[in-house]
């Protein structure tokens, strides 16, 4: 059975785009915002290396986990229920972010935070899409939507600088109060109800398995500093992570409505894509967290300055994204891959470079490299993510597509963290060694995107594509995936 999509007027449906650009804002930017903000919160709370990295990853890590449980829960029971709910659970968590009185309490407050961020992300572009049904516009649409995503992780330290200068880090939270208050006014107001022609159906098992992953191997990471590698602690959170891997890749292909649906990884666009998010924000995580820590506490920066040195990144994010979405459009999302994996790839060579006294032109020179990478990613990674995907099958492409993001936020905060290690940001010298293994990191991710970049956008992958769509062409009339096997409903 067909979804039935309400006829919006022209009006009516850029309301709706700006109502869910406004809650990517929000979303994305506290991913980005918040790293100004860590040595703040790091004097004012006391808190080691690694409470800054759990600040951080407690809430890429919910958003990571929750990100297509949401998407599809949102399909059964209605897109503006579910939108509506994650707009009250951002604003209560932003809230009390901003009354912790302890790093514990900012970690638990972070946590709800993305928690009602999964209901927003995935949800947002799935109301997106139903409101502009002719393909032309939505492609429009949608384009705008990513590039309001990216423009908010690089103008996040900015404005995060200028809150915590002028009013403390606390206000980098409260801000988002009254922005959820209005857009729950709106939504109320203009966005209409939708649900999936047939939703899928919910996979708490493997929900499960994913949150015991990522759990497992995020915490691994970040404690490993403190408890050594071959810790039994650490030993066995890693052995866990083996166990839900191995239990994911034989449980979800048994469901006909998985979590995790590991037919798509039969299309190498999809699966390149996958991989390039994961590889993209791990290294823009690890930018964003090694950055902040640099500018401030090693070269004795404000919180303010510090955000308006990452100006370049924001300011090509916003000048770059339009022109490539009309890019992929004329020619594909090959060109700004390469682009943008080179970009990444320099900037973390040229960061090796950096030190204690380096001139501030040639840092914010580096810095333009970061900002075209930004600039130029995004797009292209969510274009072939779908491509060759049927339209049933796009929504969960593009939430595992925002899911890998969220993973690679979370283990770019992670990882970089630990090389960085104990050493101190007060101790120039000391850190900026350290840094350099989060550089060479950088690098390798950088031409990682290159050579992916490449692979994906050739003849034989556009060919796997094609056949994967062919698995899910049953999905368009509420049949069963004619690979699931009898009898499980």
């Amino acid at each position: 059975m067909p979804e039935h999509i309400p006829l919006l007027s022209p009006r009516r449906r850029l309301l709706v785009l700006a109502i869910c650009c406004t809650s990517m804002v929000v979303v994305v930017m506290d991913i980005s915002i918040v790293n100004v903000a860590l040595p703040s919160i790091r004097r004012d709370l006391h808190t080691s290396e690694s409470g800054l990295q759990w600040t951080v990853d407690a809430y890429t890590l919910v958003l990571a986990g929750f990100l297509v449980l949401a998407g599809s829960t949102a399909d059964r029971v209605g897109r503006r229920r579910i939108f509506q709910t994650g707009l009250a659970a951002f604003g209560c968590g932003s809230l009390l972010c901003g009354l912790a009185p302890s790093i514990g309490w900012l970690i638990a407050a972070r946590a709800l935070q993305a928690l009602g961020g999964t209901m927003l992300n995935p949800v947002a572009l799935a109301i997106v899409a139903t409101a502009f049904p002719d393909p032309a516009e939505r492609a429009r649409a949608i384009g705008v939507f990513a590039s309001v995503s990216g423009l908010s992780l690089a103008l996040g330290p900015i404005l995060g600088g200028a809150l915590v200068d002028g009013f403390g880090w606390h206000a980098i939270f409260w801000i988002n109060v009254p922005i959820v208050a209005a857009a729950l006014v709106c939504t109320a107001l203009f966005v209409p109800e939708s649900r999936a022609p047939r939703a899928r159906r919910f996979d708490l098992v493997g929900q499960a398995l994913v949150i015991l992953v990522l759990g497992s191997v995020v915490f691994a990471i970040i404690e490993s500093r403190e408890l050594g590698w071959t810790s039994p602690v650490i030993l066995g959170l890693l052995a866990v992570a083996v166990l839900g891997v191995l239990g994911i890749l034989v449980y979800e292909p048994r469901r006909v409505d998985p979590l995790l649906e590991l037919r798509l990884f039969r299309s190498v666009p999809f699966s390149s894509a996958l991989v390039m998010a994961v590889f993209a924000l791990c290294g823009f995580g690890a930018f964003l967290f090694v950055t902040g820590q640099y500018l401030q506490d090693v070269r004795g920066l404000s919180a303010f300055t510090a955000g308006l040195c990452l100006l370049p990144v924001g300011a090509l994010v916003l000048v770059l994204s339009p022109f490539t979405g009309r890019l992929i459009g004329a020619h594909g999302p090959r060109l700004p891959l390469v682009v943008a994996g080179g970009a990444l790839a320099l900037g973390g060579g040229a960061s090796l470079r950096l030190g204690p006294a380096t001139a501030l032109p040639i840092v914010l020179a580096v810095y333009v490299l970061f900002g075209v990478f930004l600039g130029t990613v995004n797009p292209p990674i969510t274009n072939t993510a779908v491509s060759g995907m049927p339209r049933s099958m796009a929504g969960v492409a593009t939430s595992l597509a925002s899911a890998g993001r969220q993973t690679g936020t979370t283990l770019g905060v992670a990882v970089s963290g630990t090389i960085v290690g104990s050493a101190s940001p007060r101790n120039g010298t000391e850190f900026i060694g350290a840094e350099h293994g989060v550089w060479w990191m950088v690098l390798g991710l950088g031409l990682g995107i290159v050579a992916l970049g490449v692979l994906s956008t050739g003849r034989w992958a556009s060919d796997t594509a094609a056949q994967a769509a062919e698995w899910f062409e049953d999905v368009n009339h509420g049949a069963p995936l004619r690979t699931a096997p009898a009898g499980r409903r």
